[in-house]
C-alpha cells in the first residue's frame, strides 16, 4: 500500500521545487504524480494542510481521482480550502475526531481599474463553480447550498463533515478499558509513610543546624524506605 502525505502548503511545480531546495515542506503535482507512477497498490493519503494554489489542488485531485487503485484519504488534522478539494478525490475518506474541514470561496490579491477587478470577479466566479464540481460529486449537496457554505467560510467538525457527506467516517482509535479500570495506585504502608517523615525531619535538624545531607545520606535514606 503506498502512502502520501500532503502536510504542508500546496504549490505548483517551480514554487515546489524552490521550496523544497530550501529545505522547506511543499506539496505540488509533480511529486503526487510521481509517487503514483511509482504504485499500482492502494493508495493512503494523510491530510493535515491549510492549502493553497487551488489549480495545484485541482491537478493534484484529477490524479487521485483517476487513480486506478483505490484511494483512501484521511483527514488527520485540517484539510483547508484548496487541501479540502484534494480530500474529495478519496474512494474513502476518513477523518479524525479532532480534525476539522474547511471550504471557503476563492480569493485572490489583484490590482487595476474598474475593469481589471470586473475581470477578475468573473475569474473567481468561475473558480468557485470548479470548486463545487468536486464537493458536488463527493457530498450530493446541492449547489446553492454549496455555495452558501462557500460564502460562509464554514468550519466543519468531524461529525459535520460526515453529516454533510464531505467524509465517509470518524475515525476510531481502539481503547483498552479493561486496562484502565483494573488499574490501582500503589498502596503504600502507613509505617514507611510515618519513617518517611522521621527521614525528613532529619534532614531538616541537619539544615537548620547549617549541616548539609551528603549524597549518600540521601541515597542510605531512600534506602531504608524500601525495606
Amino acid at each position: 500500500m503506498k502512502q502520501i502525505k500532503i502536510k504542508s502548503d500546496i504549490v505548483d511545480n517551480d514554487t515546489g521545487k524552490f521550496y523544497e531546495w530550501f529545505g522547506l515542506g511543499a506539496t505540488y503535482p509533480e511529486q503526487i504524480e510521481t509517487a503514483l507512477n511509482d504504485s499500482d497498490d492502494d493508495v493512503v493519503v494523510d491530510i493535515n494542510s491549510r492549502g493553497g494554489d487551488v489549480f495545484a489542488a485541482s491537478e493534484i485531485y484529477t490524479l487521485l481521482a483517476q487513480y486506478p487503485g483505490n484511494v483512501t484519504v484521511n483527514i488527520q488534522g485540517l484539510a483547508a480550502s484548496a487541501a479540502s478539494v484534494i480530500a474529495m478525490a478519496g474512494d474513502k475518506v476518513r477523518i479524525s475526531p479532532t480534525a476539522q474541514l474547511m471550504i471557503h470561496k476563492a480569493w485572490t490579491a489583484t490590482s487595476g481599474n474598474s475593469d481589471d477587478l470586473q475581470q477578475e470577479s468573473a475569474v473567481l466566479n468561475g473558480v468557485d463553480e470548479s470548486i463545487i464540481n468536486a464537493y458536488e460529486a463527493k457530498t450530493g449537496l446541492e449547489r446553492t447550498e454549496l455555495l452558501n457554505m462557500m460564502a460562509q467560510e464554514s468550519w466543519l467538525t468531524a461529525q459535520d463533515a460526515v453529516d454533510k457527506g464531505f467524509a465517509d467516517e470518524v475515525i476510531t482509535f481502539n481503547a483498552t478499558p479493561q486496562i484502565l479500570n483494573a488499574y490501582q495506585a500503589p498502596k503504600i504502608a502507613k509505617d514507611k509513610i510515618e519513617q518517611w517523615k522521621k527521614v525528613m525531619a532529619k534532614a531538616k535538624a541537619y539544615d537548620d543546624n547549617h549541616k548539609k545531607l551528603t549524597n549518600k545520606d540521601e541515597l542510605q535514606a531512600k534506602i531504608s524506605l524500601l525495606f
